[in-house]
């Protein structure tokens, strides 16, 4: 698989948690978190080329996606997440709500991704 398909199963995975999530189905939203998570682990693993290829998801068609690539790279890519981030937060729902914490802690100085 190369870094833009890992990037695109990042975004299919993230999409179908949120509609699992949306549709009461836990256990189904938790199997595709594991999915984005281990296509994150990979991608990562390409060090820049990797975060380039999720960076690609800043422009995503759909916010939660844009979300989780950007909550993703904060850490690594701050000038880039943050913008992502800070529009999301504009809104209202369950996704502007988690960028909005995102922002939160990193402005805070507490942010940090854990999925080792």
């Amino acid at each position: 698989m190369n870094l833009q398909e890992l990037a695109e199963e990042f975004a299919e995975n993230v999409a179908a948690q949120t509609d699992a999530i949306w549709s009461g189905n836990a256990s189904k939203g938790n199997r595709h978190a594991k999915r984005y998570i281990a296509a994150f682990k990979k991608l990562r693993e390409h060090g820049e080329a990797g975060m380039d290829a999720l960076a690609t998801l800043f422009t995503h068609t759909r916010m939660d996606v844009r979300v989780k690539a950007a909550i993703y790279l904060l850490s690594e890519r701050p000038s880039a997440a943050r913008p992502v981030l800070e529009e999301a937060a504009k809104s209202e729902g369950m996704i502007p709500f988690t960028a909005a914490q995102a922002l939160k802690y990193w402005n805070e100085g507490t942010w940090s991704l854990d999925v080792d």
